[in-house]
């Protein structure tokens, strides 16, 4: 081994994590034990328009209900974010209740950022937008509690994504990210009961680029033994559960497998200044900025190459991989152990019943993969891929073009 992975450092603090059946009916005490009175709930109009997610969060709040923005896009504009600051100052929120996929969460960390400034928030969105970028200052942002309702990941996290616009107008803008520790929700509630509510292919996509977390976690080069155990036991959470997500009624204790799987693999995935996803988010992040396809989808199709890729130029962790997936290894050398792990992460993808090729995608042809694999390689992710590895554009439009 060429790395001692055994020195490192890891300061994390994870709000309270609540993940059981009907938890979002005591968001009303989760407030009150940290002295919040006025709970603004953001999320996106479909969910706004689901009485079987909303009800329970308004009954949970209660009282504390001053307001719903259900405002929210996929595209993250951080126009967004400002209309929806505007709306917590005008009901005086003191608290930011994001449910919902990664977006909403996104848009609510957004929105945490903003307020962490003096100035407007108009006006630091203009400058944002002007410099294409967005930090947090030293103010206090607004409190955020997440309630996902799909399985992504964007949740337990310090970062969020943003589109640097004002409207969906603006031609062809930049999409960045802000991160900052104080940005870790206060609290989240992971509610099985609101699951069931969210469509089976949202809910299966989602669950490709969560487990692909846990799989990151483990071979990128700021792992470390803390998120080498939660990121193990995650993945075997979630290979066993995962199944249940395409049944018509799915299983109870399959689906809190799920849940406790999904909640494992993000544990210290996004610590400040160490973040350990990398090269198969990096390949995520290619597309999905320029086409109209869930990362997840993008996720199952080229994970499986990216591996092999992985295992072709570096150890990239295999033995750990194989051992979290269950892989029987007794009698394996190392090159039947990475074929292992591909089948391993190709069957996971096919339980889930996503897509194995690229040319599925929509609007994708195959004369775009060279600005494709550019925007990959350009990716701040592949600054966490394994020692050895050294991904060039040819590189990735060899993985692309095996994946078409």
């Amino acid at each position: 081994m060429t790395e001692n992975r055994r020195r490192f450092e890891f300061a994390y603090r994870p709000g309270e994590i609540r993940c059981r059946p009907g938890c979002v009916t005591d968001l009303s005490g989760i407030c009150a034990r940290h002295g919040w009175e006025r709970a603004l709930v953001v999320c996106g109009t479909t969910v706004g328009a689901t009485p079987a997610v909303m009800d329970p969060i308004r009954n949970g709040l209660g009282d504390r209900l001053a307001g719903v923005f259900d405002e929210t896009t996929p595209e993250k504009y951080l126009g967004t974010a400002v209309e929806g600051v505007e709306c917590a100052h005008a009901v005086d929120a003191d608290v930011l209740i994001a449910v919902g996929g990664g977006s909403s969460l996104d848009v609510a960390k957004v929105m945490a950022t903003l307020t962490t400034h003096d100035a407007p928030p108009e006006t630091v969105a203009r400058r944002a937008v002007e410099t294409e970028s967005l930090e947090a200052e030293s103010g206090t942002p607004l409190p955020v509690v997440a309630v996902p309702t799909t399985l992504a990941g964007a949740d337990l996290s310090t970062v969020a994504g943003v589109t640097f616009a004002l409207d969906p107008a603006a031609e062809r803008p930049t999409s960045g990210g802000v991160g900052d520790e104080r940005l870790m929700p206060a609290a989240l509630c992971y509610d099985a009961d609101l699951y069931r509510t969210t469509p089976e292919s949202v809910l299966t996509a989602s669950a490709m680029n969560g487990f692909d977390k846990g799989i990151e976690a483990l071979y990128t080069s700021n792992s470390t033994p803390v998120t080498d155990g939660t990121a193990a036991r995650g993945l075997r959470l979630l290979r066993s559960g995962l199944p249940t997500l395409r049944e018509d009624s799915m299983d109870a204790d399959r689906l809190d497998e799920v849940l406790a799987g999904i909640v494992c693999v993000q544990y210290g995935v996004s610590t400040p200044g160490a973040y350990k996803l990398s090269i198969i988010h990096a390949f995520g992040h290619g597309f999905s900025r320029n086409y109209e396809v869930h990362q997840g989808v993008v996720h199952g199709i080229v994970a499986p190459h990216v591996l092999r890729y992985l295992f072709d130029e570096v150890d990239g962790r295999r033995d750990a991989l194989a051992e979290a997936l269950g892989v029987d290894t007794r009698g394996l050398d190392d090159e039947a152990v990475a074929d292992a792990v591909v089948d391993a992460v190709a069957d996971v993808r096919d339980d889930l019943g996503l897509p194995d090729r690229l040319r599925t995608i929509d609007g994708l042809f195959r004369a775009d993969l060279d600005d494709v694999a550019a925007r990959v390689v350009d990716d701040a992710l592949m600054g966490t891929v394994p020692a050895g590895l050294d991904p060039t554009v040819a590189d990735v439009r060899t993985v692309l073009d095996a994946a078409w």
